[in-house]
């Protein structure tokens, strides 16, 4: 193994463990892959806590999904994450999470609009809602990945959030700002209705998140 490869590893437990520690998930819940120089994935193993979970845990799968390193049985979602990595090559780390502010209108199935500048710029714009489709299932992975070609998160209907990142750092931001904003906006919402930035300054925005996503820093 070499060190570049090590490294990636530990901040993907690193990762996985902040993402508990910070409440996107729930026990086992969840699940996060990045990207390897090689061009195969290292992604959290299935039903494995997160605070006991080691890097002899990880299991690394080449794009079709095959197990290529690793002891353990990949997670089930591992469909939703290669659906991502094969349609956008500049994705390094995708992550589901069970955000619960966030989850709240997945399973309302509303958009999570963008009513925030710093949304605009670190999201894309509007958080859309992803067609239901079962869990774990190649047509997720296919849907989600299809609604991610403008934003990095997208809703999946009745279950939770995915998000997309050059890094796991990004990936991992971009969960934290959809979680507090749709907070923002689920408590916004009792003191009347939202008022959307101006179009222009959207469209604008949105021009900062393509190059911010076609040139990661």
């Amino acid at each position: 193994m070499t060190e570049d490869i090590r490294a990636l590893e530990e901040e993907l437990l690193a990762t996985a463990r902040t993402m508990l520690a910070k409440g996107l998930v729930e026990g086992t819940a969840g699940n996060i892959s990045a990207r390897l120089p090689d061009g195969n994935v290292v992604m959290t193993p299935s039903s494995v806590e997160y605070d006991t979970m080691t890097l002899d845990d990880l299991v690394v799968v080449d794009l079709d999904g095959q197990v290529v390193e690793g002891t353990r049985t990949p997670t089930t979602e591992r469909a939703l994450h290669l659906a991502c990595y094969r349609r956008y090559p500049e994705v390094g780390a995708v992550m589901h999470s069970h955000a619960k502010h966030a989850t709240m209108f997945a399973v309302t199935r509303q958009p999570i609009p963008a009513v925030i500048e710093e949304f605009v710029v670190y999201v894309g714009g509007d958080v859309p809602v992803c067609d239901y489709r079962l869990t774990g299932s190649e047509e997720l992975g296919e849907e989600v990945a299809r609604r991610l070609a403008d934003t990095s998160a997208v809703l999946m209907a009745n279950h939770g959030l995915c998000t997309i990142g050059p890094d796991l750092k990004k990936a991992l931001q971009a969960a934290e700002l959809v979680e507090r904003t749709a907070e923002i906006i689920w408590g916004a919402r009792v003191l009347g209705p939202l008022v959307p930035i101006p179009e222009e300054t959207t469209a604008n925005f949105r021009n900062v998140y393509r190059f911010l996503r076609e040139n990661p820093m």
